[in-house]
């Protein structure tokens, strides 16, 4: 590049509009930095405070009466209005405070509001209240790594994605050793609460700090943060406490969006599947929201596969465990084969796929591997002085070590994890499936579903088959009819004298499929020939092989994956009002003395006016769980529920969206998230089909 053409640039961007075109800061930005939230009713009191909910019931574990015993007994309280109070009450609700944030785990769409919830709140209270921020996760508590939030760093971070204002990370506070420092830092900076922002794990680390620091004076409130969609609360009579975790929306919408511009090209371009797996690695919510969001035309839900059994194999069988007769990765790819030869029955030799990237995970098959993989993994680290993956570095090497405790459970004849069977089934998986089985597992210990080409094992299998199902003569693109009358007179050939002889339905349909019979140029002349249509000598007529030829279906996919762009995505307009009201129910919490309590907000599914901070007790909440091939206290996971109002319009709709018959393909366009404008939705369709159905 020349000198001149540098100075031409630097001379450019001298301009002021020059410099508009190119700045970091557009008009979007700026109304995202300016719009503050609406607050819920009780927040326009001058005070707030606490009143206990008796209606709420919880199934408490034993090991959580235990282990967490002085917050086991919380309740669910609800966030009242105060107007006016007594100076005893003023005093202790205007108290100088210093509060810490944290982020924890991947991030979700919303959390800076979080903060800007708690900064406007506490600086109301007290302008000499003090927020400190710590950075990099929960690594900064453990080391005092943290910085002081003034109201410039979080007004330049109001309503956007990410959690760049202070980082995150997805270290657990979960020995006595980091425990001790995080206390240290805790009396160091003169916190009077804690405030942890993260999932299922992350909250459950909120409720033992909490039982930990009660002591030293140190409040904790967690916040329900994941894209995933998986912390959901009801207490035991399946009352809703907290309908859904914030970021979900956003993360839903921003996928939604990608993948409804998929459906078009999916039907503009006629030859491609797009197959498109999307985050949730143990719960399928955000399959399910794009599905109602796109109509895409075929979305596994995980939850169903689990719940499904093959009835025929049981009764061939003398064996009443269901379990052994549930889904398989054999019978998903049929299930999905089947949409795949329906649509291309009538022409549409294309389509969408969404599945969850934790779809194995509900495979009976798969899931025992995990399981015992898992715990062989967890007993090595713990007996051997060196990591698993460290020991065995290669893929050779860990099967030998899997073939070593075969051979060991066959010649001793004792009980082990991994017995001959196993070894055999295993070996029939593909390498590159072993491989990802065989990975390293996360921080908690837990299986890597995202790092694993989930939706290249199914479609493997899906080709596979179509293969099968081609040579058989069952897999056919089916001919309009219109069109195949138009070829065959531009060649002079009568289309009803060659019609009944090609197809198998010539009769019957509009879309003519090619008899079973004929799935080769070999075989279609073995026919003409038959029927007396063509001689020995004769070619095949030109016409006749092009029909032939656009019959003959060509399996083509595109693979995408959508969850790190989702959980970067500015949030929604829902995402930024739920996450600004958590964080004055944050505030709340603190100003009136709870801890061990997670911040929520009743009734989102429901008109903003009817929204309910409240403080959820944590520990109630907790069920044990393996983790890391041992028994943990965790706080449960949220499934789709099968019975609910959302999956059962999905469910309904299920061969409508799959559109194998002449009409159009029933897409829906979701558009990009638009914070702007009056068209956006307010809410997750699955919260509104659920308060519909309720």
């Amino acid at each position: 590049m020349s000198d001149q053409s540098h100075a031409d640039g630097k001379t450019l961007l001298k301009k002021k509009a020059v410099q508009r075109m190119v700045s970091s800061t557009n008009a979007e930005l700026v109304s995202r930095r300016r719009y503050r939230p609406p607050k819920c009713r009780v927040f326009h009191n001058a005070f707030t405070a606490l009143e206990e909910d008796g209606r709420y019931r919880f199934h408490i574990h034993e090991e959580a009466k235990k282990k967490l015993s002085r917050i086991i007994d919380n309740r669910v309280e609800r966030v009242i209005g105060v107007e006016e109070a007594d100076a005893a009450f003023r005093e202790k609700y205007q108290r100088r405070r210093n509060i810490g944030i944290v982020f924890s785990g991947g991030p979700a769409p919303g959390g800076h509001n979080v903060i800007a919830g708690i900064f406007d709140a506490a600086k109301a209270a007290n302008a000499e209240n003090r927020i400190f921020g710590f950075l990099l996760g929960p690594d900064g508590v453990i080391e005092n790594e943290a910085m002081e939030l003034t109201q410039e760093v979080v007004d330049a971070h109001r309503n956007l994605g990410g959690f760049t204002m202070i980082k995150t990370g997805r270290t657990k506070i979960d020995t006595q050793e980091k425990v001790t420092l995080s206390r240290k830092t805790c009396r160091d900076l003169g916190l009077d609460a804690l405030v942890i922002v993260g999932g299922d794990d992350s909250n459950t680390n909120a409720a033992f700090l909490a039982q930990e620091m009660m002591d030293d004076g140190v409040q904790v409130i967690g916040v329900p943060k994941t894209i995933d969609g998986d912390i959901q609360v009801r207490d035991a009579d399946g009352n809703v406490l907290c309908a859904m975790s914030f970021g979900f929306h956003t993360a839903a919408r921003a996928f939604a969006w990608e993948v409804g511009n998929l459906c078009t090209d999916s039907s503009s371009d006629v030859k491609y599947w797009h197959v498109c797996k999307v985050m949730g690695r143990v719960a399928s919510h955000l399959a399910l929201e794009v599905a109602l969001q796109t109509h895409a035309n075929m979305t596994l839900i995980g939850e169903d596969l689990a719940d499904y059994i093959d009835y025929e194999r049981l009764e061939r069988s003398d064996s009443a465990d269901y379990n052994a007769y549930g889904m398989t990765l054999r019978h998903l790819s049929r299930v999905i084969c089947d949409g795949i030869v329906r649509r291309a029955a009538v022409g549409k030799n294309y389509g969408v796929l969404v599945i969850p990237e934790g779809i194995l995970e509900f495979i009976n098959e798969i899931q025992v591997f995990i399981i015992k993989l898992n715990t062989i993994i967890a007993d090595y680290n713990r007996t051997h002085d060196t990591d698993f993956h460290a020991a065995f570095p290669a893929l050779e090497d860990k099967l030998e070590y899997l073939r070593a405790l075969a051979r060991r459970s066959r010649e001793e004849g004792t009980f082990s994890v991994w017995n001959s069977r196993d070894d055999d089934l295993f070996a029939e998986i593909p390498a590159f499936f072993q491989e990802g089985l065989l990975m390293e597992r996360d921080s908690h210990g837990n299986f890597q579903f995202s790092q694993v080409e989930t939706d290249k094992i199914v479609i493997g299998l899906v080709k596979d088959y179509l293969d099968i199902l081609k040579e058989k003569g069952e897999y056919k693109v089916g001919i309009e009819r219109r069109y195949f009358q138009k070829t065959l007179e531009a060649a002079g050939l009568d289309p009803d004298r060659f019609g009944p002889v090609l197809f198998r339905n010539y009769d019957a349909s509009n879309f003519l499929l090619m008899r079973k019979e004929i799935f080769s140029q070999k075989t279609l002349r073995q026919v003409l020939e038959k029927e007396g249509m063509l001689s020995e000598r004769q070619e095949i007529p030109k016409a006749v092989k092009k029909i032939f030829d656009k019959s003959v279906p060509k399996f083509k996919t595109q693979l995408h994956f959508y969850g790190y762009d989702g959980r970067g995505a500015d949030p929604t307009r829902f995402d930024c009002i739920y996450t600004y009201n958590l964080g004055l129910t944050v505030f709340s919490l603190i100003a009136n003395g709870a801890t061990g309590q997670m911040a929520a907000i009743r009734n989102l599914e429901q008109a903003f006016s009817k929204w309910e901070p409240i403080g959820i007790p944590i520990a109630p909440l907790m069920h044990m769980e393996e983790r890391g091939g041992k028994l943990s206290l965790v706080l449960e996971k949220s499934l789709v529920d099968l019975h609910s109002p959302a999956f059962s319009v999905v469910k309904a709709l299920r061969e409508a969206w799959l559109g194998a018959d002449e009409a159009p393909d029933a897409y829906r366009r979701p558009g990009p998230i638009r914070f702007s404008g009056k068209t956006e939705e307010d809410r997750p369709i699955t919260l509104v089909l659920n308060a519909l159905g309720g």
